[in-house]
C-alpha cells in the first residue's frame, strides 16, 4: 500500500511517478524498497490518467460501504426481535407447565 501512496505523493506533487522518484519517497519515509514492486507500480500507472481513475473511485468508495452497515442493523434487530420472541415463547411455555403440575398437586 505504501508504493501506491508514495506515486498518490508524487502525483500531488506534480512529479513524474518514475522508479527513481518512487524509490526516493519510499527511502525517505523509511520503507525497504522491493525493486521489482516499484518497477511493477510504474509499469501499471503507464498511461493512467490518476485525477480520473482517482474521482472515479472516490464516488463508490463512499456510497459502498453505507449499504451493508444498514443491511447489519436491520439483520441485527431482526435477529434480537426473534431472539426476545422466542425467550418469551419458552417462558410462557414453563409457566403453562408450572400451571399444569400446579393442578396435579392442587
Amino acid at each position: 500500500m505504501e508504493y501506491v501512496y508514495a506515486a498518490l505523493l508524487l502525483h500531488a506533487a506534480g512529479k513524474e511517478i518514475n522508479e527513481e522518484n518512487v524509490k526516493a519517497v519510499l527511502s525517505a519515509a523509511g520503507i525497504d524498497v522491493d525493486e521489482a514492486r516499484v518497477k511493477a507500480l510504474v509499469a501499471a500507472l503507464e498511461g493512467i490518467d490518476i485525477d480520473e481513475a482517482i474521482s472515479k473511485a472516490a464516488i463508490p468508495a463512499v456510497a459502498a460501504p453505507a449499504a451493508p452497515a444498514a443491511a447489519e442493523v436491520a439483520a441485527e434487530a431482526g435477529e434480537e426481535k426473534k431472539e426476545e420472541e422466542k425467550k418469551e415463547e419458552e417462558e410462557k411455555a414453563e409457566e403453562e407447565a408450572l400451571e399444569g403440575l400446579g393442578a396435579l398437586f392442587g
